[in-house]
């Protein structure tokens, strides 16, 4: 059966630091093209971040330069650094996974979620001002 599960997250002030994980069992997502995504109540899930099978990686605009994706294919595990956090970062961040292809926040963008096969069940993250 395949897992992913994210841990890591939590409440904290504005200007802080966490370090979200996402561990992938019951199958190698090697070459697959992994993000994270959040979601707020009442919007879309939207891509915060993804890492491609050649190990490029791409963020969204919000977060660059804040956050830092990061893929450790011998732990089968995904990593999410978080700095500067913002009180609009709040959300309920997941990581998913998907079959090789186009693996850009952009592309993610207008491709939607269906291509997305294997999600996680979330982990909160609050940031208060």
């Amino acid at each position: 059966q395949v897992q992913l599960v994210e841990s890591g997250g939590g409440s904290l002030q504005a200007g802080g630091s966490l370090n979200l994980t996402c561990t992938a069992s019951g199958y190698s997502f090697s070459g697959y093209c992994m993000a994270w995504f959040r979601q707020v109540p009442g919007k879309e899930r939207e891509p915060v971040a993804s890492v491609a099978r050649d190990d490029s990686l791409s963020h969204a605009n919000s977060v660059k330069d804040r956050f830092a994706i990061f893929l450790d294919n011998a732990k089968n595990t995904l990593y999410l650094h978080m700095a500067s956090l913002r009180p609009e970062d709040s959300a309920m961040y997941y990581c998913a996974a998907k079959a090789p292809g186009r693996c850009t926040i952009a592309s993610i963008r207008r491709a939607g979620l269906t291509p997305w096969t294997y999600w996680g069940q979330g982990t909160q993250v609050m940031v208060s001002s």
